[in-house]
């Protein structure tokens, strides 16, 4: 069973679903990128406020976001390799990184297109764990194509009936 560690600072009140969200969120992922060794992530809840300052103090880039995601191994997308993460000294799990995500963001996201907080909270989740796992969007070519696709296929398993169809 992965380690998902989740914390929320005084800023994150309220989404009481969303720790069972992102734990299931979470363990899809990885399952559909066939990670099977027990692995650990932490996350942060908080809000814009509280991502913001943590954009600028480890970014430089003083805006919020809605996920930042922190890999604590250089893995290749769709390649994970166990061998390149530390492991946690008490349990042996895989120490794949962290997660910060706005809970406020995720909340007006989900407004605004039309499907709601769970299913943005699951899809940032989504988003994040393949950072975790080497994927990454920052050209408009083949590598965000191939992480766009992994986004797709996990949410469709996650949503099967499609966005508002909860």
């Amino acid at each position: 069973m992965h380690r998902i560690e989740i914390r929320r600072d005084k800023r994150a009140l309220g989404y009481p679903q969303a720790a069972r969200l992102l734990r299931h969120a979470v363990r899809k992922a990885l399952d559909a990128q066939g990670v099977t060794e027990q692995c650990q992530i932490s996350v942060l809840f908080t809000d814009d406020a509280g991502i913001r300052r943590i954009n600028r103090e480890l970014r430089h880039l003083d805006a919020a976001t809605d996920v930042l995601s922190f890999p604590m191994s250089q893995q290749r997308e769709g390649q994970f390799d166990p061998a390149l993460c530390p492991r946690d000294w008490e349990t042996g799990a895989l120490a794949l990184g962290d997660m910060v995500l706005s809970l406020e963001r995720c909340a007006s996201q989900g407004m605004r297109y039309g499907h709601g907080f769970a299913r943005e909270l699951s899809y940032l989740t989504v988003h994040s764990v393949l950072h975790l796992l080497g994927y990454d969007h920052l050209d408009e070519g083949p590598r965000k194509r191939a992480m766009r696709e992994r986004e797709k296929a996990v949410m469709a398993m996650l949503w099967p009936y499609g966005p508002g169809k909860e």
